[in-house]
């Protein structure tokens, strides 16, 4: 079995940094299970477990471990083992910040020319999901789709979209049946040869489904969803790569529950584009929108402009991004003072035997 690297977006800047890092084999990851990554490589698929190189980069920072969507080099032992001896630097990445307590982010996928918010029609669309989504979206550096799936249950879906696209500004809202292959085309265009679509969204949402349509084989196990309550089943655990006959890929996301940002102000303000264009209207730069004279943005308010659900959601994910973003400058100093404490050590200590 042959693989076409070009046409899941291998091209003459990897080729280059490959060339400059010496006699490796390049691949893209499909999956990762338990810290072994199934590669796509030119001949096939392999199975690489991580070397040296990565672990040490990943023990400082875990979000340098391969994921899917990732291009790396690979070594082939004489005992048949395969090993990832280095992840090439990635052109975005999907990052939602992690439960734990340092600050830190998990990547959901790397390398997407386009990353598709996967919100159902039926039991309704939650907008405040497709809002969070969507920060998240912008703050990967691909070009952010909302696909509203199951759309042969709405009434009319065309409307639904036009009602959808004020919480999505400037971003495409495509109503999609997978089942009846409905509103795929649009869709198609982003996973041409090269280009790589990323599909985030909940559990029971469809995106296996998607990638199956889109594949035109069934490539995903999928579920129905609960009919009590309309919640989906959780169906992909991991995140898996799946190419497109006649190039470009698919990333299926797992189901994600919740998906916690990080210091992403960028991707929030311009999933915020219509309130970001308000308050370049404020007679201050710096303008909280909580009482200061001449806000564009309370004006707007008052006018009912603008909902007071997507103000207060709006509030709320910048208060949690400018949260994170005070975490992680507190765990990155206390890194560096770490760091100086230990160099420090090391210089008091007294040269070992013989000098050195």
């Amino acid at each position: 079995m042959t693989i076409d690297l070009t046409a899941l977006g291998w091209d003459a800047e990897r080729t280059a940094y490959a060339a400059r890092r010496g006699e490796y084999q390049p691949g893209r990851v499909a999956r990762v299970d338990r810290g072994v990554c199934t590669v796509l490589t030119a001949v096939g698929p392999v199975r690489a477990s991580l070397g040296g190189a990565v672990l040490t980069v990943a023990a400082r920072d875990p979000s340098a471990l391969p994921c899917a969507g990732d291009w790396v080099l690979l070594t082939h032992w004489p005992d048949h083992r395969v090993t990832v001896e280095a992840v090439l630097p990635r052109r975005g990445a999907l990052i939602r910040r992690t439960a734990g307590k340092d600050a830190s982010g998990q990547v959901l996928a790397a390398n997407l020319d386009a990353a598709a918010v996967v919100e159902p029609v039926h039991p309704e669309p939650d907008v405040g999901r497709i809002e969070r989504l969507l920060a998240l979206a912008h703050e990967s550096g691909a070009r952010p789709l909302v696909v509203l799936t199951k759309a042969d249950l709405a009434a009319d879906p065309a409307a639904l979209a036009r009602q959808l696209a004020v919480v999505a500004p400037g971003v495409p809202v495509l109503p999609v049946s997978a089942e009846r292959g409905l509103g795929l085309e649009p869709l198609r265009a982003e996973v041409t040869p090269g280009r790589t679509l990323g599909l985030l969204g909940p559990s029971g949402a469809g995106k296996s489904s998607l990638v199956n349509a889109l594949v035109g084989a069934v490539m995903m196990p999928t579920q129905a969803i609960r009919r009590v309550d309309g919640k989906g089943r959780h169906t992909t655990t991991w995140r898996a790569l799946v190419p497109i006959p006649g190039g470009g890929a698919v990333i299926d996301t797992p189901g994600v529950r919740a998906v916690g940002l990080l210091d992403g102000a960028a991707g929030l303000d311009r999933a915020f584009a219509d309130i970001a264009g308000l308050a370049e209207g404020c007679r201050y730069a710096d303008c909280g929108h909580d009482g200061e004279p001449a806000c564009a943005v309370r004006e707007a308010l008052h006018a009912g402009e603008l909902s007071t659900r997507r103000w207060e959601s709006w509030r709320r994910l910048q208060s949690e991004v400018a949260h994170e973003s005070r975490r992680r400058e507190t765990r990155v100093a206390a890194e560096r003072r770490g760091g100086w404490r230990s160099a420090r050590r090391r210089a008091a200590r007294p040269p070992a035997p013989g000098g050195y």
